[in-house]
């Protein structure tokens, strides 16, 4: 007879610990891509950050607050709050005009602490909690998840917005 007992566990969070993970690699690098927001957009210029390479592309500037924006809505969500950001809210693309007014250094650093405000809402939850859902049934863990795809996609149009940007001239 076995006289081993297992002690339950009283808090299990493996997948929000990865979550939390993939969040500050994206943000802070280590990641297997070898790219991070912080390896881009610290190295860019103020006077190239809200320029458009192209008309069809957006500018660094309004990729980040983008980015920001959608971060925030989802930690609306997590707090059980309903955000007011939709695909047709003026905030969702703001204009570099408008960005220029809040300025780089401002719509940086609160990009930056975005991602330390969003693992602060998660990090002492257990896994149970990315059950929960909110509109129409999507659960948290479909929100997050959905959010670290959101952050690497814009990721990869802020590298090629830098490469026109250093290409032009």
């Amino acid at each position: 007879m076995d006289n081993q007992q297992k002690t339950p566990s009283t808090k299990e969070n493996k997948l929000i610990r990865n979550i939390i993970s993939q969040f500050l690699d994206i943000q802070e690098g280590g990641n297997w891509i070898d790219e991070s927001f912080k390896k881009k957009i610290d190295n860019i210029t103020a006077d190239k950050v809200f320029v458009r390479p192209h008309p069809q592309l957006h500018s660094v500037g309004e990729l980040v607050s983008h980015i920001l924006e959608w971060r925030r809505a989802s930690m609306d969500r997590l707090r059980g709050r309903q955000p007011s950001l939709t695909v047709n809210s003026p905030e969702n693309w703001r204009t570099n005009d408008e960005l220029i007014s809040i300025g780089w250094a401002k719509l940086k650093s609160d990009f930056y602490l975005s991602t330390h405000q969003l693992i602060e809402i998660i990090e002492d939850k257990d896994d149970s909690f990315l059950e929960n859902t909110y509109k129409d049934d999507y659960s948290f863990h479909y929100l997050v998840e959905g959010l670290v795809h959101h952050d690497l996609y814009h990721l990869g149009q802020i590298g090629l917005t830098i490469k026109f940007l250093n290409s032009e001239g």
